[in-house]
């Protein structure tokens, strides 16, 4: 597997791997599938230090990692929000754990000291691996989401580094 930054090529495949997470309502709050078009000025807010990488195989992406900025003021700068997103087929292998670590080293690297990942309280899959890897419980925002018209928490995990 190549981990590298992800290029405008790419944004297809990181498209096409986040609409196949909508539909399950456990990983993101957008409820309908979005387009390539849709996600441009999201994809291109993305530089360094705070890139999007893609994983892939035999030259296909199979998962992407993002860093965010978290509320960007200065005092924050060494917060960072991740986000990873593993296409359907390469889920639950350990693609995941290699990003998360590939994660931790470059936020090191980019003298990050937290990382956060928003997750919704009934996804229990990414809530037990975060918590495998180290993150710890930082509060909930409740119900704050509301889709197909039922409520939804917001849990926020962190790992100091």
């Amino acid at each position: 597997m190549n981990i590298r930054i992800a290029e405008n090529k790419d944004l297809s495949a990181i498209v096409n791997i986040y609409n196949s997470t909508i539909p399950s309502r456990l990983v993101t709050a957008d409820t309908e599938i979005v387009s390539v078009d849709d996600k441009k000025d999201w994809f291109e807010s993305f530089k360094e230090p705070r890139p999007i990488w893609v994983a892939e195989i035999d030259g296909n992406v199979i998962a992407w990692l993002s860093f965010k900025s978290f509320y960007g003021r200065p005092a924050y700068a060494g917060t960072i929000e991740i986000a990873i997103y593993i296409s359907e087929a390469n889920r639950a292998n350990g693609i995941g754990s290699v990003l998360l670590n590939f994660a931790i080293a470059q936020a090191k690297e980019r003298n990050v000291h937290t990382l956060l990942a928003y997750i919704f309280e009934h996804n229990i899959p990414s809530i037990r691996f975060f918590k495998k890897h180290g993150f710890e419980n930082y509060g909930v925002l409740p119900n704050v989401a509301i889709m197909d018209e039922k409520p939804y928490s917001l849990g926020i995990y962190g790992l100091k580094l």
